[in-house]
Order: structure tokens, then C-alpha cells, then sequence
């Protein structure tokens, strides 16, 4: 799933030899490692390559943005195993130093950011390169590559004989792990007092879903989903703890870590988080990631799916089912119930304005379980994690382990895309923020000019993280200039969002109450052909209810 790309009519050459532009062997090497979609936005020197991927049976999506290009296109990665790969139009060689139209190092640039960054030598070897690109994005820990293509290159002409052609990559050798380490694991498993089996992005990724959801109901182990792993094994399967995820993290033993990483997302492993003693299985298919942060007490390199039969093999041999009853279950069963308790309370709450638990409430009580979910912002991702269930895999995309702002609407058009080619029924729904819409609120003209029924829905709270209501906004202009008395945080207050795509021919629907918010999302569901944007009004003040963490003290923080 490249970011922009075009094509170009070929000729013949005297003597019947047919000749390619550059442009139409980029475009047809693209389709022969079977990509399917190409998202950017053209420009010289691009435009014939975005031409020549449609004539070679590419769908070629004209953003308004490349970063939200670049953003669909790894969506589209991650739905369909084709990872990210990157084109990018670059000065001609002979004007190389001379300070040619935005000559840049963008090979050596692009270096950092991917596991391959090249730019062809010929137009023979484009084929050959290009080949090399999707299997290095593909193979090991999946990454994004970048191709670099001088202008000269696009128009071009080649005979087509001393073209170096390559065949369609073999997928992904799948590697297993060693038999000792396996054995090692389900050890340390079957002592466990408070296991916990962490589901990554990477078990997502790898398709694993049938094996873990038989692993979780063979060995009887609680398990916390990370963001983009909702859905791997449903969210209302009972030995999800999602809804007690700090108390299982701080008080587990034993930590298995189904293709999930110690970062930021899960507090690096480390106290006071963590237990200091625990215990870490490290499931993954990067080496370079084994140890990070904590020294893991088994290792279990190569493919999460291969892995996890490997698992259930072994305890096929040795029995293991973690009892149901136990004092672990019961400790995390009531702080489940409390917590779920905390936020129905916060739900069910009448006042206006809305806050943001009454708005997802109403939302989960009328979508499609089986519906792709969009969503970014901070509260209303962090949020709509909690409340807004996944019942199926690769369902949920999300801001993940960047936390960039923006990627919502090209996430959402990647995902509507693939829906409308694979499972036309499918719905996909797009939840953010006000501030995280304004990252790329533009591509609502690309939903309405591709006519993808994308339901955005805007958690509207005036600002980032809090803003002011109205009435407070125009007090603080009373102070003077806004560029010194309002504050940082604050957006216009009730931005009549909604207008945008009313603009480019979808319906807008601008909501104060949970019956507005019934009546636009049940409005938006039924017209299956058409985009909608549900503008929702809250709270500016509403914020996540307070979390407790009693172990956290200043002498510990």
C-alpha cells in the first residue's frame, strides 16, 4: 500500500520491441507484489505514476494531505499484511547539487524512519527493487521501506526485454520458537499464583486470533488486550480484566507477552507500576526486542501464531487450567465490578451538557458489534478504549504507540476501503476528538469525493484535554488579546463541525442531547451509501473519572 503513485502509456519500439516508461514499470513491479491500493497526493514529478498504477488495475485514493496518505496506506498495511511502502518523487540526477526544485537527501533522510531506504540505479532495476521493498517491509518484524524516484526517471523510456523482472515475494517464512523455551514458559506458567497473558499488536498482526482464543479458554488465564489487540479475543469473553487493567498489571506474578511490548503503553514493565519480582514470558518475532526494559525469565522467539500452537501443544501434555475460584479471580472479578460500576454511574448521568461516558453509552448501545472502530484524541480515545467493546480482530485502529494526532480520517478511509472490497456490509466508524479532527479534517472531501459511508462522530469538548463554554470564552476576551489571555488549551467554542462535510455533499448533524445523539447515529446507520459527521457538544470540563492508585506515593513516584 504505497503512498502516491501513477502510470503512463507505453509505445513500441522500430523492430516491434515494446518500450515502458518509468512510470508504467513502477506502477506494473507494484501490482506484480500484489498491492492493491496507492493513497497520496500528485504533483511534479508523481502525477504519471498515480496515472500508471490505475492503468495497471492499482485503486489510486487522492488525499488532501500526505500525511493523512501516508497514514491510510499503514492502515492498509496492518488490515491486509501488505506493510507501507513509500515513493517519493526526487530532482533529476543531472541537476544533482546544483540546487535543483526541492532537492533533498531524502534517501539518507528516510533511512532513519525505515528498514530500507533505496533509490533504483536504472529503470531496469526497478522490478528488482521494488520486490525487495515489499518482502523487507513483509519479512521479520514488519516496517515501512522507502523508494526514491529521480524525476528524469518517471517519463523515461526502456525497452522491455532489459528489464529485470521479478515475481511476487514468497510470504513470510514463519519461524517457531525452541523447544526448551517452551517448555521453559509453560513452567513458569503452571507455577504461577497471578498470571496474566498481555495480547500485543503483534498477535493482531500475525493473524493469531483462533489459536490465543484457544490458548485463553484451554489454560483458564486472565488476559489485558493492548489498544490495537481488542477484538483478538473478545472483549466480553469472561477472562478479559480489561476493566481492572492497573490492579492486574501491579499484582500479577507472571506476565506472558503474547506479541506486546514494554513501552510507554504498558508503563515500561517497571514498579510502581510492577511488581519488582514479576516474572515476564517474552513472546516476539524481533529479537532486538527481547529484554527491553526487563529481563525476561523466558524467551520465545519467532511467530505469534506459530508460537501460541506451540503452547498449546505442550499443555496438551501437561494439563494446565489456572482455577476460576481462585483469590486472583476474586480480587479482579471486584475490582472489575467496581470500576465497571464507576463508570455506569458516570453514564447514566442526565445533566447537560453531556459528559464523555453518557456519549459513549449511547454510541455502544446502538452501533454494529461487528463495525471497524476509528478513534483518536486523548480523552475520547483513552475513553472510547473502556467503554466501546471490539468483538472481532483488527477492528480497532487507533493513535497506538506513537500517539500521533491525525491519523483518524486517513485510518478511517483505509478502513472503508478494505470493507467495501472484502465485507461490504461492514460499517466503520470514526470517534474524535475536536482537536484530533483538526488534524486532518480535510479528508472529509475525500470520503464524500470516494463516497465511503464513514460515520465521524466529534466528542466536541472546546478545546484539548478541557476547554470553556461559551460564556466563559467571551469573558476571557474581555482580558485582551486571545493570543494572551486565552488559554492554550481552549478552541472555539461550539464549532459547528458538522458544516464541513454538509459542504462536500454528506449529512451533518450537530447534537446537545443523548436523544440528538440517538437520532443522528440511528439516521447515520440507516443510509448506508452516504458519510455522515455527528457533531456531539459535552462538557467542556468532562474528563476520565479519577483513576486510584494507592501505591503511588511522592516518595515513590
Amino acid at each position: 500500500p504505497p503512498a502516491g503513485t501513477a502510470a503512463h502509456g507505453g509505445g513500441r519500439l522500430s523492430g516491434g520491441m515494446e518500450e515502458l516508461s518509468g512510470a508504467q514499470l513502477i506502477a506494473e513491479a507494484l501490482r506484480a507484489q500484489n498491492v492493491e491500493y496507492m493513497f497520496g497526493v500528485v504533483g511534479i514529478p508523481i502525477t504519471e505514476v498515480a496515472v500508471a498504477a490505475q492503468a495497471a488495475g492499482i485503486k489510486y485514493i487522492g488525499m488532501r494531505n500526505e500525511q493523512a496518505a501516508c497514514y491510510a496506506a499503514s492502515a492498509i498495511g496492518y488490515l491486509t499484511g501488505r506493510p507501507l511502502i513509500v515513493i517519493g518523487g526526487s530532482s533529476d540526477r543531472n541537476q544533482e547539487t546544483m540546487g535543483a526544485f526541492q532537492e533533498f537527501p531524502q534517501v539518507e533522510a528516510a533511512r532513519l524512519y525505515n528498514k530500507l531506504s533505496v533509490r533504483p540505479s536504472s529503470l531496469e532495476v526497478i522490478p528488482a527493487v521494488i520486490e525487495k521493498a515489499v518482502r523487507t517491509s513483509i519479512y521479520g518484524r514488519p516496517g515501512s521501506c522507502y523508494i526514491d524516484i529521480p524525476g528524469d526517471f518517471v517519463n523515461l523510456q526502456v525497452n522491455k526485454s532489459s528489464v529485470k523482472y521479478v515475481e511476487c515475494c514468497p510470504p513470510p517464512p514463519i519461524s517457531t520458537a525452541e523447544h526448551s523455551a517452551v517448555s521453559e514458559a509453560a513452567s513458569i506458567i503452571a507455577h504461577a499464583k497471578q498470571p496474566l497473558l498481555i495480547i500485543g499488536k503483534g498477535a493482531s498482526y500475525s493473524r493469531a486470533e483462533n489459536n490465543i482464543r484457544k490458548f485463553v479458554d484451554l489454560s483458564g488465564l486472565p488476559f489485558l488486550p493492548t489498544p490495537m489487540a481488542k477484538g483478538v479475543v473478545p472483549d466480553n469473553h469472561p477472562n478479559c480484566v480489561a476493566a481492572a487493567r492497573s490492579m492486574a498489571l501491579l499484582h500479577a506474578d507472571v506476565i506472558i507477552l503474547l506479541g506486546a511490548r514494554l513501552n510507554w503503553i504498558l508503563h515500561f514493565g517497571l514498579p510502581p507500576r510492577f511488581r519488582q519480582d514479576v516474572k515476564v514470558i517474552q513472546i516476539d518475532i524481533c529479537a532486538e526486542e527481547m529484554g527491553n526494559n526487563v529481563r525476561p525469565a523466558a524467551m520465545l522467539l519467532g511467530d505469534i501464531n506459530a508460537i501460541t500452537k506451540q503452547l498449546l501443544e505442550e499443555f496438551s501434555k501437561r494439563p494446565l487450567k489456572y482455577p476460576s475460584n481462585s483469590e486472583w479471580w476474586k480480587r479482579l472479578r471486584e475490582k472489575m465490578l467496581n470500576n465497571e460500576e464507576r463508570s455506569k454511574d458516570l453514564a447514566l448521568q442526565k445533566s447537560l451538557p453531556m459528559n464523555y461516558y453518557t456519549v459513549f453509552h449511547h454510541i455502544r448501545e446502538l452501533i454494529p458489534k461487528d463495525c471497524i472502530l476509528v478513534s483518536e484524541g486523548a480523552n475520547t480515545m483513552d475513553i472510547g478504549r473502556t467503554m466501546l467493546p471490539n468483538y472481532h480482530p483488527r477492528q480497532r485502529l487507533d493513535a497506538g504507540t506513537f500517539g500521533t494526532m491525525g491519523v483518524g480520517l486517513g485510518f478511517a478511509i483505509a478502513a472503508a476501503l478494505v470493507a467495501k472490497d472484502r465485507t461490504p456490509e461492514k460499517r466503520v466508524i470514526c470517534i474524535e476528538g475536536d482537536s484530533a479532527f483538526g488534524f486532518s479534517g480535510m479528508e472529509v472531501e475525500t470520503i464524500c469525493r470516494y463516497n465511503l459511508p464513514i460515520l465521524i462522530i466529534v466528542v466536541n469538548n472546546n478545546g484539548i484535554y478541557t476547554g470553556l463554554d461559551a460564556g466563559s470564552w467571551k469573558e476571557m476576551l474581555q482580558y485582551g488579546d486571545p493570543v494572551t489571555s486565552v488559554p492554550p488549551v481552549s478552541l472555539l467554542p461550539n464549532a459547528r463541525y458538522e458544516e464541513i462535510m454538509s459542504a462536500f455533499g454528506g449529512k451533518g448533524y450537530f447534537v446537545n442531547t443523548p436523544e440528538e445523539l440517538q437520532n443522528a447515529v440511528k439516521a447515520s446507520l440507516a443510509d448506508k451509501r452516504a458519510p455522515s459527521l455527528i457533531n456531539v457538544m459535552i462538557d467542556p470540563q468532562s474528563e476520565r473519572k479519577k483513576q486510584e492508585f494507592p501505591w503511588l506515593t511522592r516518595s515513590n513516584l
